[in-house]
């Protein structure tokens, strides 16, 4: 294939893989290609011995069962597995099981090849060659590797081989984790890189770095540095890997796996094998001095303790006899394990108190330099900082490239260099030079030159450190930040509870941003205000934000407190304000589109529903969860769903409104609210029924702000009208009698406690629209008043509250 066929290809052309190796990642990898739409050929190995199981069955070797064992078994599990690899668990059947002898010609068919085999230079050596004598030219192929060399991969293979091959590094598990890094050696095509660049992003959603062709690239060289650093520093510091994992979490902002977590769910050996190769592959003496093998992880590995594979690591749990499981932690000096330690300390409280995670890092920084945690937090850090600065020009050629891949790949809040920016650029670099620490050329010359820190925003661009000055960060396509335009001014009003935004172009964007995005009466009182200013002076209103979760329901705190203290009023009076600024929202006369993301219930959910379009992101969980806490939904939730209920019944009498039979649809609604099920995808709510034919899922989670404000200028364009005010046909008593009989029969079986079987009486009242007749068409106010009275009465049962209570303490459902 010429270069300019090659230039030819996008990422939608792409629609045949093939994936080699169905092990943990080439399955993974193989599910999420299934996702993104193409169609899968996942390979592996033929077996050479017969199980005792195909024994017994009478197969031989040469049997097709046999020979695609291991792709095939791969292939059950994804359909099966936890957490979910798949958005639809239906979409397994665009995976393909097969072998790499039988089914080999087969690659000449497909657009791209995933290597996926064993981290082993010879063998990956052995399956490219393989691969090569099957593909047709111009084929993409690329490895996932987690950073052995990808120019020794490919040596032996004919340049045109070589001109379309580069690395593609998935992070575990590869559906959810953002980060890949696209690695080309000196001989790969720039249009290669291109094309796997927008095939990662707009393909499969992810976020993409480039990386050179060194040991462990980008996220795992510096990732295994800062636990090789924290894990010398814990025993130099004398500290528990209680007290290492609480500094170097949440505290600093990063996961709550902080290091000794993390180090078990990855495994022992895992780090081992990274450490060894940047060692092995290292020319620098002090670099190879720091990845030595540690003596610790030695012995814990050559004991077994390989982490959370093998039950016991830095962790172990246990399940005592009484049924509950506990965990204890490995004393450092002994190697036995223990009950796990509380920590606590001024250092750490002052870090927890503060908001945001450069405040929390300042904090943890500035607290008193005597005390042990923060001598070993400091350590840690700056360590890490210099060695990662030291990388700049060798692992990649950016600042932004590692930032990106640390925040995507290992889930830290701020990249090495944001978080140098927050501690203070010219007063760290002062006290490291203090402390006779060696601070990298390249940054002790931006100092000279006058910077005090390595990234400026100016509008809504943000410019980061290179050669020569500042350089503009490059923005990536489709995307809008919220921050970035609040930087730039372009807040319409601001509130405790929510912002209004301008996204250009006359459309607004609402962002929750109270307390983990819950609904409140601060953030309805901004959808008011957010009604009224939309309607005088734009086009239309996206509902988004940037929280970690779009909404995770109403404001529970509150709820409960009323009720406890028996103001039965107040609770009346917020489910009233909730559900009329619900129905404001869906009579607004400007087009309204929800982008919701990741966690979306409850509350969120209802906040979604009177809007003209939902448009999810892939890692959307969308659910009416309200049953988990002993309630109903009361925000017009239930409104939506009869709504929905009656909707379906006439689509599928063919618009005969007079035949339709509404019993079916609310069956399946009924179920996924009293169950209070939630989507495993945004794929996934529409399963459950929860989404309307006018809604829909887009690949790239950062682009939902952008596709919704898309969205509201098309409506705007075609002429917008808001929906009329409905009636809804409801089952009636009839209907209720139906509804209530199943959750009677969960009840005898043992299936439901008796107060889920209370709350599913109240449910079933509400959905079939109370104790009318069958098919009645009732008012929207009608169904929130049934909504509303549910709701107080259930307030008031003591098991409710238990509930309630249980989940705010724990942030788990109690089954009463």
């Amino acid at each position: 294939m010429t270069n300019q066929q090659t230039r030819t290809k996008n990422a939608g052309s792409i629609r045949n893989a093939a994936v080699i190796g169905s092990g943990v990642m080439g399955a993974g990898i193989a599910a999420h290609l299934a996702n993104a739409g193409m169609n899968v050929l996942l390979l592996d190995v033929a077996p050479k011995k017969l199980t005792e199981e195909e024994e017994k069955k009478g197969l031989a070797l040469s049997d097709a069962a046999v020979r695609n064992r291991l792709s095939a078994a791969a292939v059950a599990r994804m359909a099966r597995a936890q957490p979910a690899q798949l958005y639809d668990s239906a979409w397994v059947k665009r995976v393909t099981p097969g072998n790499l002898i039988d089914h080999l010609p087969s690659l000449g068919d497909v657009d791209w090849i995933v290597e996926a085999v064993v981290e082993r230079l010879d063998i990956k050596q052995e399956v490219l060659a393989a691969i090569e004598s099957a593909r047709r030219p111009g084929t993409l192929v690329s490895t996932n590797t987690s950073g052995l060399s990808v120019a020794a991969m490919a040596e032996g293979r004919s340049l045109e081989f070589r001109r379309h091959f580069a690395a593609t590094h998935f992070f575990n598990p590869p559906r959810y984790m953002k980060l890949v890094e696209v690695v080309p050696t000196d001989d790969t095509d720039p249009e290669t890189v291109a094309l796997l660049t927008e095939l990662c992003e707009k393909r499969l959603g992810k976020g993409v770095v480039l990386a050179k062709d060194t040991p462990n690239f980008i996220a795992n060289r510096i990732g295994s540095y800062g636990m090789m650093v924290t894990l010398a520093d814990t025993e130099t510091f004398g500290l528990t890997v209680e007290e290492a994992d609480a500094l170097t979490g949440p505290a600093i902002g990063r996961p709550k796996t902080a290091t000794f977590r993390m180090l078990d769910l990855v495994g022992l050996d895992t780090l081992l094998h990274v450490v060894d190769n940047v060692r092995e592959r290292s020319a620098d003496e002090s670099e190879r001095a720091t990845f030595e093998r540690p003596e610790l992880l030695a012995r814990l590995v050559s004991l077994g303790r390989l982490g959370e594979k093998s039950g016991e690591g830095f962790y172990r749990k246990l399940r005592g006899e009484d049924g509950r499981s506990r965990i204890e932690s490995l004393r450092l000096d002994t190697l036995e394990y223990g009950e796990q330690r509380r920590v606590t300390s001024p250092v750490i409280d002052a870090a927890k108190a503060a908001k945001g995670s450069a405040a929390k890092a300042r904090a943890l920084l500035a607290a008193d330099p005597a005390h042990k945690h923060a001598q070993f937090a400091w350590s840690t850090l700056k360590k890490t900082l210099l060695y990662t600065a030291a990388q700049v020009g060798v692992i990649a050629d950016s600042i932004t490239e590692i930032d990106r891949a640390m925040r995507w790949g290992f889930n830290w809040e701020l990249g090495p260099f944001e978080l140098w920016d927050a501690i203070g650029l010219e007063e760290s670099v002062a006290r490291m030079k203090q402390e006779g620490d060696t601070i990298p050329v390249w940054v002790e010359e931006w100092l000279t030159e006058g910077h005090t820190s390595f990234y400026r925003i100016s509008g809504q661009k943000r410019f980061h450190a290179a050669r020569g000055g500042f350089t503009a960060e490059k923005e990536e396509e489709d995307v809008l930040s919220l921050a970035a335009l609040k930087s730039a001014g372009r807040t319409v009003f601001s509130t405790s509870g929510a912002s209004l935004i301008d996204l250009g172009d006359e459309v607004a964007c609402l962002e929750f941003h109270s307390q983990n995005n819950a609904i409140g009466g601060e953030v309805l009182t901004a959808i008011r205000q957010s009604v009224q200013e939309v309607s005088r002076n734009w086009r239309g209103l996206v509902l988004s934000n940037e929280g970690r979760n779009f909404c995770v329901g109403a404001n529970l705190v509150l709820l409960l407190m009323e009720a406890q203290n028996g103001e039965w009023d107040e609770v009346e009076e917020i489910i009233r304000f909730f559900q009329d600024s619900m129905l404001r929202l869906k009579r607004l006369d400007r087009p309204v589109v929800a982008a919701p993301h990741r966690m979306t219930l409850g509350g969120g959910v209802e906040a979604c529903l009177p809007a003209d379009q939902i448009i999810l992101s892939p890692e959307t969980y969308f659910g009416l969860v309200e049953t988990g806490v002993g309630l109903i939904p009361a925000g017009g939730g239930c409104k939506e769903a009869a709504a929905l209920a009656a909707q379906r019944a006439v689509a599928a009498s063919g618009g005969q409104r007079a035949s339709a039979d509404i019993q079916q649809p609310l069956n399946a609604l009924f179920e996924t609210i009293a169950m209070a099920k939630a989507s495993t995808s945004g794929h996934d709510a529409k399963r459950l029924g929860l989404l309307r034919p006018q809604d829909r899922v887009i690949t790239r989670q950062d682009a939902r702000i952008s596709e919704a404000k898309r969205a509201v200028l098309e409506l705007d364009r075609a002429g917008y009208a808001p929906p009329p005010e409905e009636r809804i046909a409801v089952a009636g008593k009839e209907g209720k009698a139906v509804l209530k009989l199943a959750v009677q029969a969960m009840r005898l079986s043992g299936m439901i406690s008796e107060h889920d079987a209370v709350i599913g009486g109240k449910l079933a009242h509400v959905l079939a629209g109370g104790d009318v007749k069958p098919g009645t068409e009732v008012s929207e106010q009608y169904l929130l008043d049934l909504e509303c009275e549910a709701f107080l009465s259930l307030c008031g049962e003591r098991k409710t509250q238990e509930r309630m209570s249980h989940m705010l303490a724990t942030g788990k459902p109690l089954r009463n």
